[in-house]
């Protein structure tokens, strides 16, 4: 029960607020507690145990510690599997063709867009599970090379240009003239960039990111 204040005779009380201020904040932590987690750290969770599954099944098993950036692109490698982005080979009649007009038995793969993200959350998984940033294998420059050459080498067979547009910066020359008892609007001059786009990894319906069931593999810069 709320603590109260007698005054005089009168009998009547009011409440001191500690007991209205204690039960509030209960409620917000209770609520804060039970929040749950955003997808993105719930997508990094699911990739985190698909990979130490991984490591567990490896013939023979590896351990978090023994794994290098080579087993990182083994991983990757395993993952094509469960792709569903067409890669067409260098003796496809439509390698380098964006819309092809009919299907061909090339392969499925993971697109580049969904491994460069996994990489970036298993790269911070592995720090926030106690892995040191110098060890990281995820860092490792084997693996950004392997993500460059698998980007060049799907804009490639389906004729995707990957590389950024660079920012175009209009230099615009603006004479000052001299100052009048008018004041001029709209002297700033403006300079147009253009955005960086990049354009989508796989055709229209595929689904990037697919992986093993328990995880959908989904930004590293490469």
């Amino acid at each position: 029960m709320d603590s109260v204040t007698e005054s005089g005779g009168g009998g009547s009380s009011e409440p001191t607020g500690e007991g209205s201020s204690a039960g509030g904040s209960a409620p917000l932590a209770a609520a804060a507690a039970a929040a749950p987690p955003s997808r993105y750290e719930s997508q990094k969770r699911r990739d985190w145990n698909t990979f130490l599954q991984y490591l567990k099944n490896h013939k023979p098993p590896l351990s978090l510690a023994r794994c290098s950036g080579a087993h990182v692109i083994e991983f990757l490698k395993y993952l094509d599997q469960f792709g569903k982005t067409k890669v067409h080979g260098s003796g496809c009649p439509y390698f380098g063709h964006p819309n092809p007009p009919a299907p061909c038995p090339c392969p499925l793969k993971q697109a580049w867009g969904s491994l460069d993200a996994l990489i970036g959350r298993l790269r911070a998984a592995y720090e926030e599970n106690g892995g040191r940033p110098e060890s990281n294998p995820f860092a490792a420059r084997a693996v950004r090379i392997y993500l460059r050459e698998v980007r060049e080498a799907q804009a490639k067979a389906r004729g995707i240009p990957y590389e950024k547009k660079k920012r175009k910066r209009a230099a615009a020359n603006v004479s000052v003239p001299p100052p009048t008892d008018v004041s001029l609007a709209g002297s700033s001059s403006s300079a147009t960039a253009g955005a960086d786009i990049q354009p989508e990894t796989t055709a229209a319906g595929d689904q990037t990111g697919d992986a093993p069931p328990s995880t959908t593999a989904a930004s590293t810069t490469v």
